[in-house]
């Protein structure tokens, strides 16, 4: 298993798809381990949880096979490469990102990540808005976000009570199902729901308030982000850009195209993010501490979700009324995804938005940067001559950047 695993997570590059099929062949056509039939049904409950459903796939992979010990196996191997290589990349930003060359090799990933964050857009769309109601949903969580600033929490909230309530009627009975655990099922909850609280209480208790409010924000993060992990950007950038200023909006694109350069779960771009915002609070020091806390915050409650759940898979990937709530919060990540899209391609683009009587920032024209329209324009064609390998756009933009920003 170690081996196993420890294989997967230190080729894991690429996304969710990728990393999910990675898994497929390694735990179902190599190994054996899980049949096709438990690999799917896995796959969907993992689907029903917030968090990154890959790293929860290859948690429960390992708890089906070796329980608790087995599954924090697994996610561990799955998490701690991209975490390690997240590390040294945030070390290296610090040093040298404010160097020309490399602020236009920047500037060629960011236009890459446009492309990026638009296409996992259209992959959302065509899942999730079929229907008029999808639709509705996905454009009343767009206009929440880019016209009324609602928190990303409260629009998800909203979006499950209206799927709840517009859930669709089961064509056949629902099949039943029996789950049987003991008290030490719901100790080990207990256990895990401590070890992912009790330290962000510590951090609060003892006064260290940039990190407890970086940690609690990542451990409200968790309970909210469905969707997958560009559901988690939308909501970062929010907070971290928007309303706390920790980082800038460079800079949280920056983290994003290097966090798709990594393996492991895209959603360790919050421990990007979090270094990245600890440097600029307190140096080095804090910048490990706050990434420490960003890790745990986020990847602790996977393990308590899988640990809690996991012995009623059956009976939740039966339940109509919660597929109800998980198609509208779909939905509504698709819009708050445009908005974030949008949001994305009008701060590269333009070096000035204005505030306008309405609420809205707007692009100051005469504050347009040429070479970045240029890089942006040219960026679905170098994807599409990459065949579509996200590492390989990212380092070819990159070096197109670089190329781009030396003639100016």
């Amino acid at each position: 298993m170690t081996r196993t695993f420890g294989r997967i997570g230190c080729l894991s590059f690429g996304g969710p798809a990728a990393q999910i099929a990675l898994m497929h062949k390694e735990l179902v056509e190599t190994k054996n381990w899980l049949s096709e039939e438990d690999f799917l049904r896995a796959l969907s409950f993992c689907m029903l949880l917030p968090g990154p459903e890959a790293m929860q796939l290859a948690t429960y992979a390992g708890w089906r096979l070796r329980g608790i010990a087995g599954g924090l196996l697994a996610g561990l191997l799955f998490v701690g490469p991209g975490a390690v290589v997240i590390a040294a990349l945030v070390w290296l930003y610090t040093l040298f990102g404010a160097l020309p060359l490399v602020q236009a090799g920047f500037l060629g990933i960011k236009a890459a990540v446009i492309v990026i964050v638009v296409q996992a857009l259209a992959r959302i769309g065509r899942k999730a808005l079929k229907d008029r109601t999808g639709q509705a949903v996905a454009i009343a969580g767009f206009l929440a976000v880019f016209l009324l600033n609602l928190p990303f929490p409260l629009v998800v909230a909203l979006a499950a009570g209206l799927g709840l309530l517009l859930r669709p009627e089961m064509t056949t009975p629902e099949a039943e199902t029996v789950v049987h655990v003991g008290r030490g099922h719901w100790r080990n909850v207990a256990l895990w729901a401590a070890l992912w609280l009790v330290p962000l209480a510590g951090l609060t208790w003892i006064g260290a308030e940039f990190l407890a409010t970086l940690g609690w924000f990542f451990a409200k993060l968790a309970v909210v982000t469905f969707g997958g992990a560009y559901a988690v950007l939308a909501y970062v950038t929010q907070t971290v850009v928007s309303d706390q200023g920790w980082i800038t909006t460079g800079q949280m694109i920056d983290a994003l195209g290097l966090a798709e350069t990594t393996p492991g779960p895209l959603v360790l771009v919050t421990q990007f993010v979090a270094m990245l915002a600890g440097h600029g609070q307190g140096g080095v020091g804090l910048a490990v501490a706050a990434g420490v806390v960003a890790l745990w915050a986020t990847f602790a409650p996977c393990f308590l979700w899988i640990f809690a759940a996991a012995p009623y898979l059956e009976h939740l990937t039966r339940l109509p009324r919660l597929q109800g709530a998980l198609s509208a919060i779909t939905a509504a990540v698709a819009g708050m995804m445009l908005n974030l899209s949008l949001w994305f391609t009008l701060h590269l683009l333009f070096r000035e938005l204005a505030p306008t009587s309405f609420g809205v920032n707007l692009p100051v024209w005469s504050s347009l940067d040429t070479h970045a329209l240029v890089l942006v324009g040219l960026a679905p064609l170098v994807h599409r001559l990459c065949g579509g390998k996200l590492v390989l756009l990212l380092i070819v933009m990159a070096t197109v950047g670089v190329l781009t920003g030396a003639f100016r």
